[in-house]
Order: structure tokens, then C-alpha cells, then sequence
């Protein structure tokens, strides 16, 4: 049988045929790159501005975006001159409760006036005397 030997002359020729052939690879890749990003003229297939339209979109989304904020403030400043005589006018058990408990009556009174339980009106009149002492 005979042996199949490869000297190191044969090794690098078969090497810088290889480099050969990648190098003429990434030089075609490059050229063929470099003709569609700079240097070359945009085919008539590609659209030419299709940056363009974006940012077009982006400042109409940003001119509805202020729109919409601007009527929202108008909206907040519309509710903070509205008067509020509707809430202060509507008292609840517990508001006037704590009125009572401001005021220093007894547990007992509180819990009568309001119509709310015994135990509430403790609740309430202990919490806002913690408050005032």
C-alpha cells in the first residue's frame, strides 16, 4: 500500500489558494456593499425618502400629543376653578363626626348625631384628639 504524504510546500499552496479565495470573497462583498450604502445612486425601485416620511409621522404624533396635553390642562384647571360647594356641602356621617370630635363632645353625643356605631365614634374621637394633643 502506499502512503499519501503532503509536504509543507503542498500544505502552503493549498493555504494561500484558500486565503485567495476568501480575500477575492470579502473584497466582492465589500464592493457590493459599498455600492448600495454610499457612493451609489438609489435605484428607481427603492423609495427615496422613506426617512423622510418618518419623521414626518413622528412630529404628527408629537403635534397630537401636545393637542391632547393642552386639553388636559385646560381640563384640570376647568375642575380646580369649578366650586366645590356640591362636597362641602354633602357632609358624611364621618366628616361631621370628626367636626364633633374637633370640637370635644363626648363618645356617646358623636355616636348619636351621626348615626354611625359607638365604636366608630371612639375611633374617631380618639384619632383626633391624638391629632390636637
Amino acid at each position: 500500500m502506499e502512503s499519501f504524504v503532503i509536504t509543507w510546500r503542498e500544505l502552503l499552496v493549498v493555504v494561500a489558494v484558500v486565503l485567495a479565495v476568501y480575500i477575492a470573497e470579502m473584497l466582492l462583498l465589500l464592493r457590493s456593499r459599498r455600492g448600495i450604502g454610499r457612493g451609489a445612486k438609489p435605484s428607481k425601485t427603492e423609495p427615496v425618502e422613506p426617512e423622510l416620511m418618518k419623521f414626518e409621522r413622528i412630529d404628527d404624533d408629537i403635534e397630537q400629543l401636545r393637542e391632547q396635553v393642552l386639553a388636559l390642562k385646560a381640563e384640570i384647571q376647568e375642575l380646580k376653578d369649578a366650586p366645590q360647594a356640591d362636597f362641602h356641602t354633602t357632609q358624611t356621617p364621618y366628616s361631621q363626626a370628626i367636626q364633633l370630635a374637633k370640637q370635644g363632645v363626648a363618645i356617646a353625643e358623636v355616636a348619636a348625631q351621626c348615626g354611625i356605631s359607638r365604636a366608630e365614634a371612639e375611633l374617631i374621637v380618639a384619632m383626633h384628639n391624638a391629632k390636637s394633643t
